[in-house]
């Protein structure tokens, strides 16, 4: 796998490279997409990295896998490619935004606009096979992931991390919560929305520590 990704990212994760374990991993991913369907397209692996440069980043959102069917994953958590139905955990991310801020929601799914202003859509893990959801775990990506969070925290102040259900939160616990504002809640899946995702008023939290430090907040909208 020929790690193409954003200047800033790679001066921050050279080390990672370098790694055995990211070696088995690009050996492994190489293999899957010569082998199998798997999402999402080579070229978008790291989209999330690219459309949020490391010195841009004030908003980090963590998800876990790519979305596995077809057309789907774009590279950004949550988030779906252009003209694809919008799944249901980012349909209650949109009926959180409307409630918490008033915003109504386009029914598109692609999230560039959060990207480019600083929001990083980071997935735990960066592929997936088709239909075959967790596929790739365990493989090495949650240990380059981990170091992205873990350089987040360390090299920057004010940042708001936002973590959405269990697993994310577990992904959170090296993050410096003397540094930067955690934000956390159950996961916005329809499995568990109503046992507290609905009503955490996450986005206009993040938007008013934004502004009390001195940063742009962000436009939620689609």
């Amino acid at each position: 796998m020929l790690v193409k990704i954003d200047s800033s990212w790679r001066e921050q994760l050279s080390e990672q490279f370098e790694k055995e374990y990211f070696a088995k991993l690009a050996a492994f991913v190489r293999g899957e997409y010569m082998t199998k369907s798997i999402y999402p397209p080579p070229d978008k692996i790291f989209r999330a990295f690219d459309l949020c440069p490391f010195d841009k980043v004030k908003v980090v959102i963590l998800g876990q896998d790519p979305y596995h069917g077809k057309g789907q994953a774009n590279g950004l958590c949550f988030a779906v490619g252009a003209g694809v139905d919008l799944p249901p955990s980012l349909q209650n991310i949109y009926k959180e935004i409307a409630d918490d801020i008033g915003v109504a929601m386009k029914p598109k799914g692609d999230l560039e606009n959060w990207a480019t202003q600083g929001v990083l859509l980071l997935n735990a893990t960066l592929t997936v096979e088709a239909h075959k959801a967790g596929s790739h775990q365990g493989k090495g990506w949650e240990d380059f992931t981990d170091a992205c969070v873990e350089a987040l925290s360390r090299q920057k102040t004010g940042l708001v991390f936002i973590l959405w259900g269990r697993y994310a939160q577990e992904k959170g616990k090296m993050i410096d919560r003397e540094k930067h504002l955690v934000l956390t809640s159950a996961h916005p899946s329809p499995f568990s929305a109503y046992n507290g995702f609905f009503g955490c008023k996450h986005f206009s939290q993040t938007n008013d520590y934004l502004r009390k430090i001195g940063k742009e907040p962000i436009n939620w909208g689609n």
